[in-house]
């Protein structure tokens, strides 16, 4: 396959996609050849003044009729399911995957690690690490694209969405937003900076002592008065947050919904949007209050109540 390379190809993923697209398109230019010549032969055997015998027409062969219908259906069934496992690792990153935050603003990325080495528009990752970028905007809609691994996702305001690689060669690749964001949309870019484990551990530690994101999202969580109520003390009934994220929690109008990033972003800034079962909508927004920045950091917080304890509300 590196003799038929276009792009460089650090990760499994981008191999595969290259050999997905590669076998689409052989099929396809087997399927235009065979069908475009049998065509022409026919337009020349059979053209007017020819001396082709017209005398014994075919009326019907039940094994060619079959054997055209059957054999690309089983071709192109399989491609399916082999693009739809493809596209299933590609959406599902493994649980050890090492979480960072992007946010998206005009005209940079924002790059959060969980020790809280911030970025801007430039991304370092350790190499043979699974790599899972959990993203937002803060104005737009954006576009994070990393062409060389063959990956690529909207970033939405007031959402968040994910996407993961795992690159196995170090070196320096491109970072680009492939959604038409405004003036400077051409000047989001940057490299992602795949490093050496161990090269990758001591730029965390040059890049200075900083508070973690957990940390830094704990005082803001007593800053802001949610430990009274969500950890128990206070004079308000809430619900615990200990080992609430990625569980299901029931809601007051019936249903239930996982509690994930954005489930918990909406419930700091949309508290009465879906409400817990069994208890008051009482909640104030904290909209306008804090930064998408510091949603993140509200984000791993809660996270970390959840890997220190263990348990489920």
């Amino acid at each position: 396959m590196r003799w038929l390379r276009f792009l460089p190809e650090p990760t499994a993923m981008s191999r595969q996609v290259d050999l997905l697209l590669l076998t689409w398109t052989v099929l396809a230019a087997i399927a235009v050849v065979a069908i475009v010549g049998v065509m022409l032969a026919f337009a020349i055997i059979y053209r007017k003044g020819s001396k082709a015998d017209r005398t014994h027409l075919v009326r019907g062969n039940y094994l060619i009729e079959w054997g055209w219908t059957i054999i690309p259906t089983a071709f192109f069934l399989g491609m399916f399911v082999w693009a739809a496992r493809l596209y299933y690792e590609q959406y599902n990153p493994p649980p050890n995957a090492l979480e960072i935050y992007v946010v998206g603003k005009q005209w940079m990325w924002i790059i959060e690690h969980p020790g809280g080495q911030r970025e801007l528009n430039e991304l370092h990752v350790p190499a043979g690490q699974a790599v899972k970028l959990v993203m937002t905007s803060q104005d737009v809609i954006h576009s994070f694209f990393l062409p060389d691994f063959r990956i690529k996702q909207d970033v939405l305001p007031g959402r968040f969405t994910a996407e993961w690689f795992r690159a196995d060669e170090p070196g320096t690749y491109r970072l680009e937003c492939s959604e038409f964001c405004g003036r400077n949309h051409a000047r989001m870019r940057g490299p992602v900076v795949v490093m050496p484990p161990a090269d990758y551990a001591r730029w965390l530690q040059t890049t200075g002592p900083q508070t973690s994101l957990a940390q830094g999202g704990k005082r803001l969580f007593t800053g802001l008065g949610c430990a009274g109520c969500h950890l128990g003390g206070g004079t308000v009934r809430a619900p615990s947050l200990v080992g609430l994220y990625g569980n299901r929690v029931p809601l007051d109008n019936g249903g239930t919904v996982i509690a994930d990033d954005s489930y918990i972003q909406d419930s700091i800034l949309f508290p009465k949007k879906q409400v817990v079962a069994s208890y008051k909508p009482v909640m104030p927004s904290f909209k306008g209050q804090v930064t998408p920045e510091q949603v993140l950091e509200l984000i791993a917080y809660i996270k970390s109540l959840g890997a220190q304890e263990g348990s489920t509300p």
